[in-house]
């Protein structure tokens, strides 16, 4: 067995070794790609695929709660997004070929595989317990800090001084325990009537960042050019409504779905992610919620950053809590 930075990969060998499947654990579950899963079976491609869109066809699993897209590095050295299957879907496809090799691999999956899962979770289960009350503890520790700094109980500045920084955080604290719960909620936003982020003004921005960029001496390439008509998409997207309302009602759960789908559909050959970025914040700032009222900036430069990275390595079934996150952050609480 061995390790990677996202996920658990744990290595399946057939018997007399035959064959050596790495099987990335993640969310509880396993992965596998259509190549990987003929490599398993020691069946052709084509089989495999058919198999895995009759499992879908005939609704025994849902697409969106099996399938999940993977960065995979090919033999050419370049990174790929790779549809992988999870272990629901390796089992069906097992039952649906006729092999022995599919034998082994279900007396092996459903043994071994689910026993080490199985105790992982519970593992993990007992930490994210203690995680969440050590969090609540910790915020009742820090309301009671706000109210001793509020009274002015507290005589040594260096004491007071680290409190203050604590208090500062709480909110922060508080939004990470919402996280945790799967209790995010969309509150204190801008309901007003804002600025139209149109086709032509978005391609007009991207042009003069791409132009700011040359002055600074980058050499841009095709930094900024479009692949396809996706990036019209995304920003009709923030506009949408369903019975006559808006789906996105506020500046910042426009601006969060900005991000996500400018990241997510990947318009541009070149400079994706600085463009979804760019747009993202320049749209906060254009309806005039970029700053605090003390001229602070809502979302910090790393956060920006962080948040970018994220989206754009997440998976799709995560969006609305990445959105919903992102909200957070630069909602009126900041």
């Amino acid at each position: 067995m061995k390790t990677e930075s996202k996920g658990e990969i744990v290595i399946y060998r057939a018997k007399k070794g035959r064959a050596q499947i790495e099987v990335r654990l993640e969310e509880e579950t396993v992965w596998l790609s259509q190549k990987q899963l003929a490599d398993l079976f020691e069946s052709e491609r084509s089989v495999v695929t058919k198999h895995i869109n009759n499992v879908f066809k005939t609704k025994e699993l849902q697409k969106n709660s099996v399938c999940a897209k993977f960065a995979h590095t090919a033999a050419d050295g370049k990174t790929y997004q790779v549809n992988f299957y999870n272990l629901d879907m390796i089992i069906a496809v097992g039952y649906r070929i006729n092999s022995k090799r599919g034998t082994q691999f279900r007396i092996w999956a459903t043994t071994i595989l689910k026993d080490h899962l199985i105790q992982g979770y519970s593992i993990n289960e007992k930490r994210l317990k203690e995680q969440n009350t050590r969090l609540r503890e910790l915020q009742k520790t820090v309301n009671l800090m706000g109210q001793l700094l509020a009274n002015k109980e507290l005589g040594q500045s260096e004491t007071a001084g680290l409190l203050k920084v604590i208090t500062d955080y709480s909110y922060a604290l508080t939004v990470l325990d919402q996280y945790d719960r799967g209790k995010l909620k969309i509150h204190r936003t801008t309901r007003k009537k804002g600025f139209i982020l149109t086709y032509e003004i978005a391609h007009s921005a991207i042009i003069r960042l791409g132009e700011e960029l040359n002055n600074q001496g980058e050499k841009l390439g095709l930094f900024g050019k479009e692949k396809d008509e996706s990036l019209k998409g995304s920003l009709g997207a923030i506009y949408q409504t369903f019975d006559g309302k808006e789906l996105y009602p506020s500046i910042e759960e426009k601006a969060a779905h900005l991000l996500y789908f400018v990241t997510k559909n990947h318009s541009f050959v070149d400079g994706n992610k600085r463009i979804a970025a760019f747009l993202f914040i320049w749209y906060l700032d254009i309806n005039g919620i970029l700053y605090s009222k003390g001229r602070m900036k809502r979302i910090g430069d790393n956060a920006l950053v962080a948040l970018t990275l994220m989206i754009a390595e997440s998976s799709p079934k995560d969006k609305d809590t990445i959105t919903k996150l992102i909200v957070n952050l630069i909602n009126k609480e900041n």
